[in-house]
C-alpha cells in the first residue's frame, strides 16, 4: 500500500462549505486550548495531534498559528507550546466579569428593598451594555423590571456612564459615528455632564419611567454600572435625594470590594437631567 498525507486542515468532503470548513478549525482551536490546564502547562505539537487526533504536521501548523495569534507562547523546553499571553489577558477579563456578577447580588437586594426600586446591573457587551443582573421590590404597588440579557441602547442611562467612563474612546467615537450629527451632539453633551456628576439621570416623558445610573470599577477602571428603575414620579435625581445616595452607595461599596479605584467625581455638583 502506498502512504498518503491528507492535510486535515483543507480537505473537507464534498458537502461541507467554506463556512463549514472555517467552523471545523474554529472547533480544532478550542480543542487545542482545551489540553492545558493546572496539570498541563506545556505540550509539544506531537502530543497535541495524539490527543485530539491530528497528524503531527497539522497540529504543529496549529500550534504555531496559535503562538502567532498570542493565544499560546513558546514553551519552557525546545518544542514544546504553553498557554500564552492573550489567552491569559482573556481569562482574567473572564473572572473580573464573573467576579462582580458573584459580589453585586447582595448589594443590589438591599439597594432595592432601601429605595422600592428595581436595580439592574449591566455589563458591556460588544457594543453596548447587557442586562446581566436584576433584582426587585416586591412589597410596592408597582413593579417595574427588565429583562436579563436584554441589550441597552446608547440612549440609555446605563450606555452613557459607561461611554462617559470607558478608556477606549476611539470606540465611543466609532458608536457614536453611527448616529445622525444631532444625536451625536446631545449624547456627548450628556457624557460630559455624567463625568461632571457621576451619576446620569434618564428621564422617558411617554412612558413616566425614569433610569438613574452610575458606575462600578475594578482596578482596571469601569466594569459595569449600576441603575435603580421606577416610575418618575417617585424619582429623584438631585445629588442629596436618598435614592441617589443610596445607588452610589451601593456602587461604591461594590467598588471597594472589587479593589476598584472609583470615581474621582463621586462628590460631584449636582447632576444634571436629560430627558429623552
Amino acid at each position: 500500500m502506498v502512504g498518503t498525507h491528507v492535510n486535515e486542515s483543507r480537505v473537507t468532503n464534498g458537502d461541507e462549505s467554506p463556512a463549514q470548513a472555517d467552523i471545523q478549525a474554529v472547533r480544532r482551536v478550542g480543542q487545542v486550548l482545551r489540553l492545558f490546564g493546572p496539570d498541563t502547562g506545556a505540550l509539544t505539537a506531537a502530543e497535541v495531534a495524539d490527543r485530539i487526533g491530528l497528524n503531527r504536521t497539522t497540529a504543529h501548523r496549529y500550534c504555531v498559528s496559535l503562538v502567532t495569534a498570542g493565544l499560546l507562547d513558546r514553551g519552557p523546553q525546545a518544542g514544546t507550546f504553553a498557554p500564552g499571553a492573550l489567552l491569559f489577558q482573556l481569562g482574567a477579563f473572564a473572572l473580573r466579569r464573573q467576579e462582580v456578577m458573584r459580589l453585586a447580588p447582595p448589594h443590589m437586594q438591599r439597594l432595592a428593598a432601601r429605595t422600592h426600586l428595581t436595580a439592574v446591573l449591566s455589563l458591556w457587551g460588544s457594543s453596548g451594555p447587557i442586562v446581566s443582573h436584576v433584582e426587585e421590590d416586591t412589597s410596592g404597588d408597582v413593579l417595574l423590571t427588565v429583562r436579563v440579557g436584554t441589550q441597552l441602547t446608547l440612549e440609555t442611562a446605563q450606555a452613557q456612564v459607561f461611554l462617559a467612563y470607558r478608556q477606549d474612546q476611539l470606540q465611543v467615537d466609532r458608536l457614536l459615528g453611527n448616529l445622525g450629527l444631532v444625536d451625536q451632539t446631545r449624547i456627548r453633551g450628556q457624557i460630559k455632564a455624567i463625568r461632571e456628576s457621576g451619576v446620569a439621570v434618564l428621564r422617558s416623558a411617554s412612558r413616566g419611567i425614569t433610569a438613574m445610573a452610575v458606575p462600578v470599577f475594578n482596578e482596571y477602571g469601569i466594569c459595569a454600572t449600576l441603575a435603580l428603575l421606577g416610575i418618575s414620579n417617585l424619582m429623584s435625581g438631585e445629588a442629596e435625594s436618598p435614592q441617589v445616595v443610596a445607588l452610589q452607595g451601593a456602587a461604591n461599596a461594590l467598588t471597594a470590594e472589587l479593589g476598584g479605584i472609583g470615581s474621582p467625581l463621586d462628590a460631584g455638583p449636582p447632576s444634571v437631567h436629560h430627558r429623552l
